[in-house]
């Protein structure tokens, strides 16, 4: 039986009328993940220039950019995008670059239900494989990517200077 949060929240591509909740939602994300855990991310990237960021991506048929919206709510999202194959790397791959779903609205599938229509868009754009990166102290993230099918290739070693 499904989680009656779940089958009220629609997932759906975004729209620009959607600039104005997706801004404050990737701003929740900075400071939650990056803000937190790298001092070398601007936390205040998002309100800065999210909304331009956004808005290109919704143009660019590379870009996928998923709205989770519940009673006319932005509640969360996922950006994500292609990359061509290359002589070096000669699949398509796909992106997720980022996702966000508001504290009360976890654990009630909205984060499966934007990772499932992500990885049908890149199937359906001839991607080969999905990738996405995530901090190896946020063990909620990884655990919850793992059990949606994405395992760890590589690891990133950092030097503060």
């Amino acid at each position: 039986m499904s989680d009656r949060r779940d089958q009220e929240v629609i997932v759906r591509p975004a729209r620009p009328t959607d600039l104005p909740g997706l801004v404050p939602s990737s701003t929740a994300l900075f400071a939650e993940d990056a803000g937190t855990r790298d001092p070398a991310v601007d936390a205040d990237w998002p309100r800065t220039h999210g909304a331009d960021a956004f808005a290109a991506a919704l143009d660019d048929p590379a870009r996928l950019l998923l709205v989770a919206e519940r009673d006319g709510e932005v509640i969360g999202h996922l950006s994500g995008s292609l990359t061509p194959a290359s002589p070096i790397r000669p699949v398509k791959s796909a992106t997720l670059i980022g996702m966000y779903v508001r504290p009360a609205h976890r654990r009630a599938r909205t984060g499966t239900r934007l990772v499932e229509a992500f990885l049908a868009w890149a199937k359906e754009r001839g991607a080969a494989q999905a990738e996405v990166t995530a901090y190896t102290d946020n063990t909620d993230a990884v655990r919850f990517y793992e059990r949606h099918g994405f395992g760890p290739q590589s690891l990133t070693l950092r030097h503060p200077l």
